[in-house]
């Protein structure tokens, strides 16, 4: 497993999967995405954004739209999507990383603290409240600064062995499942091969 860059063909497959997982599409636009990859067969697990918000008192980042595939979930896919966001926007400069969300708890096992909706920088503030409205009741303010980012140890030897869960299959049919004795039984088109 890896997490990489999203890249432009990347773009119908996130847009599927974020209307099916009700998730922010909100400016989409896939450079702004990433995606976890299983090297061995080439399929995407899941994904996760940085949107960037620019008003005239600076810049600040969101981590937004972070989402794993049903088959791959409980297996740190999603930890590893949130390092590889947390760890872009630390490259990208930003000494604080916020996300809205209504899952915290998620987030707080890698050092994101809840914090007042007041203490959002004002676009993020509104930002919030469309979210609720629309999205995420639930949804609160958490941040992180990126230098404190955790991996738990579990969640990284999950991701190493991760997998998609096997579906389980009905086994095939036969004539005892009807009662029928295969060895004794002969059918109207028998011929006798």
């Amino acid at each position: 497993m890896y997490v990489r860059d999203a890249k432009n063909r990347d773009e119908v497959w996130l847009l599927d999967h974020i209307e099916a997982m009700g998730l922010d599409e909100t400016a989409f636009r896939s450079r702004d995405y990433v995606i976890a990859m299983d090297e061995r067969e080439g399929e995407r697990a899941g994904f996760g954004r940085i949107r960037i918000h620019k008003t005239d008192d600076g810049e600040y980042c969101e981590l937004t739209s972070i989402g794993v595939l049903e088959d791959w979930r409980g297996q740190g896919v999603g930890a590893h999507v949130v390092e590889r966001l947390v760890t872009t926007a630390r490259d990208k400069d930003f000494d604080v990383v916020y996300s809205l969300t209504g899952e915290p708890e998620y987030l707080s096992q890698f050092g994101f603290e809840r914090i007042d909706p007041e203490q959002l920088p004002e676009v993020l503030q509104e930002r919030l409240l469309t979210k609720q409205e629309q999205l995420e009741p639930d949804a609160v303010p958490v941040r992180i600064e990126p230098d404190r980012f955790r991996m738990p140890g579990h969640l990284r030897e999950r991701f190493k062995q991760a997998a998609p869960e096997e579906e389980e299959t009905e086994p095939e049919e036969g004539p005892e499942d009807f009662g029928i004795d295969p060895d004794e039984a002969t059918y109207k088109y028998d011929t006798g091969n």
